[in-house]
């Protein structure tokens, strides 16, 4: 059986990180808005890192996702400083939440499932890069 290739493998990796927000959310069958909250959750909190942090977590992302996570992306003008309110905000603004699920209990799922797909002291970068006050996004899933 020949090896899988690279774009093969990209696929794999994006579609399994996208089942298990669907899973994580009882979202099943809908990949694009799974894809669409992990878009949102990733390029916010990607405004948030300084350039040599949001590279590094860019980098832990499969091939496809990432080029979702680098869409838009002004390295000049990080990181941008916000609050938690105004990240939950800026999530919900580019992925309108869902009205049975908050806005901040999605963000915590991403985290969640970003845990199990990157390397665990990527997910504690992150957390030690932001504010305290964004630890609740975090409830130690990952330590």
């Amino acid at each position: 059986m020949p090896k899988k290739g690279v774009f093969d493998s990209t696929i794999q990796k994006s579609n399994l990180l996208l089942k298990d927000i669907e899973n994580e959310f009882e979202w099943l069958g809908s990949r694009n808005r799974a894809y669409s909250l992990l878009k949102a959750v990733i390029q916010t909190v990607r405004d948030r890192l300084t350039v040599e942090e949001a590279a590094d977590f860019g980098a832990q992302l499969p091939m496809l996702i990432r080029g979702a996570y680098y869409e838009g992306w002004k390295p000049s003008k990080m990181p941008v400083k916000f609050n938690r309110a105004e990240f939950i905000g800026e999530v919900e603004r580019k992925f309108p939440s869902d009205p049975d699920i908050s806005t901040e209990k999605t963000i915590r799922g991403v985290f969640k499932i970003l845990g199990k797909h990157i390397a665990k002291n990527e997910i504690r970068d992150i957390e030690n890069m932001l504010p305290k006050e964004f630890g609740i996004f975090f409830r130690n899933e990952f330590l």
